[in-house]
């Protein structure tokens, strides 16, 4: 987590990128399961938290989900960005200030469902307002010969 926040603020707190990341609303995609749920994970608010550490960043979790889902690696469904907006709400306590921009953070980027719904309910909610996809995935090799890959 502390690597993976260090690694997105060199590349988001850095030339143009700078001024956009101090100015934006920074949101986490919600987890499979809710906070209520004991498999609930706030990996992605964690990160984002190392991103912003030091600065005053603007960041929220500002979308919620309504019930626990299955999570997208475990379902052999994937559901379409408008099943999961279904799910998604607003935190009105969290929504204001309006955010002038919005990075909406996902920890990998597959088909782009879960950004596609989160965008979709954001700009419901807040016409107007550019919303940017911030995406990190990590691999980690079978085996550091490439030939054996």
């Amino acid at each position: 987590i502390q690597t993976a926040g260090r690694t997105l603020r060199r590349a988001l707190g850095s030339g143009s990128n700078e001024a956009w990341l101090k100015a934006a609303t920074l949101i986490p995609v919600p987890p499979s399961k809710i906070e209520a749920d004991p498999l609930y994970d706030d990996r992605l608010l964690r990160v984002l938290k190392e991103v912003g550490a030091g600065l005053e960043l603007d960041i929220r979790q500002l979308v919620r989900q309504k019930a626990s889902t299955l999570a997208a690696h475990e379902s052999a469904i994937r559901p379409r960005p408008h099943e999961i907006a279904e799910n998604y709400y607003i935190d009105d306590a969290l929504a204001d200030p309006m955010p002038a921009a919005i990075g909406v953070f996902d920890d990998l980027l597959t088909t782009g469902s879960h950004f596609k719904a989160m965008k979709s309910v954001l700009q419901d909610r807040f016409p107007g307002v550019a919303v940017t996809g911030i995406f990190l995935a990590r691999r980690v090799p079978e085996t550091d010969d490439p030939v054996e890959r």
